[in-house]
């Protein structure tokens, strides 16, 4: 299935969560059988021959689309939660929001020092989410070289921001605006 195809399936929801924002539903692509396998087909490809030792997907929707790639190369997925998420020792990285600030967690022994892992989630906005994921996983001792999206939203500079961090950043769509 072509990546228009694909784009055509994402619904926009204007105005949510405020006033401005055109929030990009993926639900209605997962929703589709046909749809979310060749999107996950795509990412897959993105990957090329490089296989790591990870895909990690950020809590909630990099779940969906990480553990789906990490399945289909044959690969182990790295769960990266939200505080107080994992019943296990953690390691974990605090980052800014627009308003505040967030958390993010590994389990301690998730990664081994050269690990590599790749980092998949549904969107890239600002990136703060994704650049703390790499920080927290090259603390750890992870080599993170790459992260693929499902959707890019360029107007924010989330790429921008994550190629200054020395990573590559594909996407299989972009969206104007936020």
């Amino acid at each position: 299935m072509a990546l228009d195809d694909l784009k055509k399936m994402v619904r926009t929801v204007p105005d949510f969560p405020e006033a401005g924002i055109m929030f990009r539903d993926i639900t209605t692509l997962i929703g589709n059988g046909e749809g979310f396998a060749a999107t996950i087909g795509h990412l897959a490809r993105l990957m090329g021959d490089d296989r790591p030792r990870y895909i990690a997907g950020m809590e909630a929707r990099g779940f969906i689309f990480g553990a789906a790639v990490a399945v289909h190369l044959g690969i182990g997925f790295l769960p990266v939660r939200k505080p107080g998420k994992l019943p296990v020792e953690t390691r974990s990285i605090d980052y800014a929001l627009e308003y505040g600030t967030d958390r993010l967690e590994i389990a301690a022994d998730a990664v081994e020092a050269g690990d590599r892992v790749v980092i998949i989630d549904d969107l890239i906005a600002t990136g703060g989410t994704a650049l703390a994921t790499v920080r927290l996983l090259r603390d750890a001792g992870a080599l993170v070289d790459k992260a693929l999206f499902v959707i890019d939203l360029p107007e924010l500079k989330g790429t921008t921001r994550l190629r200054e961090a020395n990573l590559e950043v594909q996407s299989l769509m972009e969206f104007e605006g936020e």
